[in-house]
């Protein structure tokens, strides 16, 4: 009796040391898998250093000094060199040498490269199609639809040529006149149809394969831009049509006077239509933007719309404008790699998972992140690059897609971009009306931008709503 409680008191310990041998080791699992490693605050006073200088100074040109677009007089280029030196300044154990290592390593990444060759061949593009080109969709659709419907009418086609063309500013500059000129044609009120203008342009800076947030989230993700795309349009798609809905009603309490009449070259649509089928279908995006130079090339210099010496200077100009997002991606990507190595996206990492629990909390803590981040700099391209590596470890940590992380970065983006008073878009819109003899502010257009509401409700449904666990 005795020897066999010896052995049951025996095996008794033998299983508690098993049980416990294994909560540690399921403890480590787990500790390795959500990355809690001990981090350091400090290591992010870059990020901070920037946005003081660059979101104080454009406080102080904008609406101290008054200059005009004063945000973009901000040398953003110059506001992330400080930070970055202030990188190199920090953590001495590191020597210099291995620090440029260290951002050397950041900036050669993969996907840093190919978001670089995407922008800049994407600003190749916009320069062949050029202006005629989006203004003859434009005219095009308000020539066979009444003019009941001109405000509609104005918000499909932003949608169509913002998709098309990646670029919400130049979306909101081509037709902002055109804006302009249905309401002093039509009688609709002109912060409503600006407002449509604008709603529209988001809505493709949200969804088009070549815009240049779509191209930093993606690749910063590591995701593939079809399966983005799927992802965003459930979101993006039932918002434009709850936007077009309610343009619809509000517009037919409008008394209407007139129509626009202009006249439109309708072949020079067909590369955004090759660039926006090529994207859908997959096919690889420097095949599709390859492409839609080479027809629109064809097309403008077979129609006698330019001259070769024109068609390559306007593609040295769409190129150019890329310059300053490139080099803004290569300095940021140098600038994460040093605040990673000292620490800092881990400690941001444990602030978030004090505050935001679960899946469903990871995700909105995501959308909020680059909210701020937009918020802070009013170019939601850079807020992407800046969001991306912490975003990329906040989805290992909540177990989120690339997909979906890329879909709510750009979204978010979108969101607070389409709607800041002091953002490019809105003040583009404002300028393009005052110099057409209209003068109108972002407090009579900002109830109008149906459209980043309603993207943001969507969203939060999308988010918050119930979602089949993964197995």
């Amino acid at each position: 009796m005795s020897i066999k409680v010896k052995l049951t008191n025996g095996l008794k310990r033998v299983l508690v040391k098993v049980w416990n041998s294994y909560k540690i080791k399921i403890n480590d699992s787990r500790k390795g898998k959500t990355n809690m490693k001990k981090g350091n605050g400090i290591a992010l006073l870059p990020i901070g250093v920037f946005l003081v200088l660059y979101l104080g100074l454009g406080i102080l040109f904008e609406y101290v000094l008054k200059i005009p677009m004063g945000f973009y007089n901000v040398p953003i280029v110059v506001a992330f060199l400080a930070a970055i030196l202030v990188a190199c300044v920090q953590n001495r154990k590191v020597n210099f040498d291995k620090k440029l290592e260290l951002m050397a390593q950041g900036v050669g990444d993969k996907n840093i490269i190919t978001m670089l060759l995407i922008f800049l061949t994407a600003g190749c593009f916009v320069g062949v199609v050029g202006r005629s080109s989006a203004e003859s969709v434009a005219y095009f659709m308000l020539a066979l639809i009444p003019a009941r419907f001109s405000v509609a009418v104005l918000f499909v086609v932003a949608c169509f040529v913002s998709v098309a063309m990646g670029t919400s500013v130049g979306t909101i500059t081509l037709l902002t006149p055109i804006a302009v000129a249905v309401s002093a044609a039509s009688g609709f009120d002109l912060p409503f149809c600006v407002g449509a203008v604008m709603g529209g342009a988001m809505f493709g800076d949200n969804l088009s394969f070549i815009s240049d947030t779509t191209i930093a989230a993606c690749n910063g993700q590591g995701c593939e831009m079809k399966d983005k795309f799927r992802e965003n349009f459930w979101i993006a798609f039932p918002a434009a049509v709850i936007t077009l809905v309610l343009i619809l009603i509000l517009s037919f309490q409008t008394e209407i006077h007139g129509r626009v009449d202009q006249s439109y070259h309708l072949l020079q649509v067909l590369p955004y239509v090759l660039v926006l089928i090529g994207g859908i279908i997959g096919i690889n995006v420097f095949v599709v933007l390859l492409t839609g130079i080479a027809s629109g090339a064809l097309i403008m210099l077979l129609g006698g719309h330019i001259t070769p010496t024109d068609l390559l200077a306007n593609m040295g100009s769409g190129v150019s404008g890329m310059f300053e997002t490139c080099m803004v991606a290569i300095l940021v990507a140098a600038m994460c790699a040093l605040i990673r190595e000292y620490g800092g996206f881990d400690a941001l990492l444990g602030w978030i998972h004090r505050i935001f629990k679960g899946k469903r909390g990871g995700q909105l803590g995501m959308g909020l992140l680059v909210g701020a981040m937009d918020i802070a700099t009013a170019n939601n391209t850079v807020a992407i690059v800046m969001a991306n590596p912490i975003a990329k470890e906040m989805a290992q940590e909540y177990r989120v897609t690339p997909k979906k992380t890329a879909s709510l970065l750009d979204t978010f983006s979108c969101i607070f971009q389409g709607v800041i008073p002091y953002g490019a878009q809105m003040l583009v819109a404002i300028s393009a009306a005052h110099e057409l003899g209209y003068e109108i502010s972002a407090f009579q257009i900002m109830p109008r931008l149906f459209y980043p509401m309603f993207l943001l409700l969507c969203s939060l449904i999308a988010i918050l709503g119930v979602e089949k666990k993964q197995k």
